[in-house]
This record gives structure tokens, sequence and C-alpha cells, in this order.
């Protein structure tokens, strides 16, 4: 039997897919390259850039930034990125990709009324940037904030899920001898006390963390606020996992016995606002070990200094301290994998809606994550934070 002819074969003709592409908005996406004592991660791979440019946007990308995560230019090219060698051309874009919050040099080289997407990281954000922002009228997009359909934050249960694995590993080398610790092992052995490990946060990365210690052999005990997020981290890990709700006196003797202390306490979607004091740190053990996987948004320990992966650790009362606002760089590919999964489909509805601005006004859930608007700034605890006047960002939608 012959084949039919390839145009009765098609239901789709390629004509008909070509006129539907050419009618949607053509976006240019930049994504230059980070500072890697900061920054080693890229919110797009190869693969997700590929998926970008099958939808007839163009994406610029700045060459080497992606050696970090050992890819390579050519990968990106091959996939359809422009390579370009000065950053400018980047932040020419309509959309700019970051991870770490932009510096006043890279706000200088945008346009106005373009938009940058980044992580917030409150501690390396200046309340200066946050007015060039304003003043630019541009649209600064949270990844931390953005939420999906089912109204949960699809980029921050990506990373967590990443950094509760990650920071245990963290703890267990610096217990070692080689990171100036005690010499113990992040674990159990059979006749030796097993390590105990306070996590303070039962999200996401403390359930991970939890899990992954627990799996060593340590002693685990989980503190937060909220009672409900209590009853599921002992439901998912079972009664071997001590829970409390923050109670002074029950903490100050969990402290005291720890041999690792996870600060994962969020401020910035709401909740209240905690911190170990430094009083309170200088009764734990000497050479104990503190990980603030808070830092970003202010810290949970008064004793934490925001430190980058260069040079991340230091000493205060002879507690071993670790911060840095991003963790899960110390894995790279995997973290800039997770990203891009996320980032590509959105980009692409992005395109559908025309820009971003339309986008904002037609997703709540994208929505949520515009910190500034069309150069207003419409988040109430980043205002607070800085001290800066926000606004109701449905006061300034057409037909909120």
């Amino acid at each position: 039997m012959k084949s039919k002819p390839k145009e009765q074969r098609s239901l789709f003709p390629e004509e008909c897919l070509l006129r539907e592409i050419s009618s949607q908005a053509r976006l240019s996406i930049g994504l230059p390259k980070e500072k890697t004592d900061i920054e080693t991660r890229l919110a797009l791979t190869p693969e997700g850039v590929a998926i970008v440019v099958e939808e007839g946007h163009s994406v610029y990308i700045q060459r080497g930034a992606g050696e970090p995560m050992s890819y390579i230019d050519l990968q990106y090219s091959e996939a359809g990125a422009f390579l370009v060698d000065d950053a400018s051309e980047v932040f020419e874009s309509d959309i700019v990709l970051k991870i770490a919050p932009p510096t006043l040099e890279e706000l200088n080289l945008m346009h106005d009324h373009s938009s940058i997407f980044s992580m917030l990281q409150l501690s390396n954000l200046s309340a200066d940037c946050i007015k060039l922002m304003i003043k630019k009228k541009l649209n600064a997009i949270a990844y931390e904030l953005i939420k999906d359909e089912q109204k949960a934050f699809p980029v921050v249960s990506s990373i967590s899920e990443i950094e509760g694995n990650t920071v245990i590993a963290i703890a267990a080398e610096l217990m070692s001898n080689e990171r100036g610790g005690k010499g113990i092992l992040l674990g159990g052995v059979a006749g030796i006390t097993p390590t105990e490990v306070v996590i303070l946060g039962a999200g996401i990365t403390g359930t991970v963390a939890a899990r992954t210690a627990l799996a060593l052999g340590a002693q685990i005990k989980v503190f937060d606020h909220d009672i409900n997020k209590l009853r599921k981290i002992q439901h998912y890990l079972g009664r071997q996992v001590f829970t409390s709700v923050i109670h002074p006196t029950v903490l100050f003797k969990a402290l005291a016995s720890a041999d690792a202390v996870i600060g994962n306490l969020r401020y910035i979607n709401g909740s209240e606002r905690f911190m170990i004091s430094e009083d309170l740190v200088k009764t734990m053990k000497n050479g104990a070990i503190i990980i603030d996987m808070s830092i970003d948004q202010g810290g949970c320990f008064e004793t934490s200094e925001c430190r980058t992966l260069k040079n991340p650790v230091f000493q205060k009362h002879g507690i071993i301290h670790y911060c840095v606002p991003n963790i899960s760089a110390r894995v790279a590919r995997t973290s800039s994998m997770a990203l891009s999964n996320i980032f590509a489909p959105m980009l692409l509805k992005i395109g559908h809606s025309g820009s971003v601005n339309s986008a904002i006004s037609e997703s709540s859930g994208f929505r949520h994550g515009a910190y500034i608007f069309d150069g207003v700034l419409v988040n109430r605890l980043i205002g607070n934070y800085y001290d800066i006047a926000s606004n109701d960002i449905g006061l300034l939608l057409p037909g909120y």
C-alpha cells in the first residue's frame, strides 16, 4: 500500500505552525554571567534554551556563563542561543534572568520598562537597587515568591529539596577534623551516642534534612511555629523524630546539647520573625555547628554574617558558622536543571500573554512574584525591610 502524501498525513501542516508562532509576541531574554565567588547557578540550561527558542523567542547568553555548571558555550549555541561577549548586550534584553540579585552596575545597563528576574536574597540586595529599579520603571520578579496553579511556590520547593540534602553533607563535612570540627561522625555507630541535630523550620528543607540525617543514624529534633507542619513531618518520618513548637525552655535544652543546628525559618512570605540570640548561641557546646539557611532573608541567628561560597565558614564564641544565601549553588548543575524546568515553561506562558505586564495581570501566581511592577514597589514586607513606601498591586491593574 502506498503511503499518503505528506500534506495529507500531517494533522498540523508546518505552515500553520509557523504562522501560529509568528503571531505571538517575541521576547528577547538575557542570561548574564554571574560572579562565580557569589553564584554558580543559571536559570536556563541548554535544554531549556532550546524549548524557548523553538517558540520563536531570542536568548542572549554571555560567554562562559554556563562554565560553573559544566555547560560549555557550544552547547548553548547549538540550542539556539546567541553568544555575546559584553554583559551590556545581555542586559539590553526585554527580560533578564539572573540568580543573584542585580547590582547597581547591572541595573544601569537595563532599558527602562524592561524586566529583571532573580532570587530576592535581601542580604545581597540594597535599598539603592530598589530605588533605581523604581526610577527606571522596571518589573522585578522574585523567584522565591512565584506561585503555581496549586498556590505552592515551585522554585522554593525545588531548591528546598536540593538544599535539604546538601545541608546535611555540609554539616558532616564541618564536623570532620579536616574542616576544624571536633572530628565526630554525623550519624550513629553501635556503642556510641548518636550525633544530635536540631532543625529550626519544618518546611520542605527541614523535612528533607531530617530524613537524610535520620538515615545516617543521627538524633533529630525539629522546631517550628506551625503545629500542622510538625504533625506532617512526624507522620512522614515517624516517632523517632522529636518535634516541638518553639518554646524557650525546650529550645534552650536542645541547643545546649546539639552538635549541629540548622536554621531554616522563612520570613518574606509573612511568617513571624524569629531569631536565636547571641547569648543563647554562647550556651552551645564548643565546636558545635550552626548553618543559617535563612541568611538570605536576614538570618535566624544573631551571630550570623552573610558570606559567599568562597568564604562561607567563620567561628564565633567557639561555634562554627556556615552562612551563605545559596547553599544549592554547591551543586550548580542539579540546581540549574531544576530551575530551568520551571522557567522554560514560564517564559512560554509570558510569550503567549504578550509581555511580562500582561502575564502579571493574567496570572495571580506570577503576580505574587512581582515585588516591583512598572516602577512601583508592590510588596509590603520588602517595603518595610528597606523602609520604602509600597502599594497594593491590585490598584495598578486595570479591571482587577
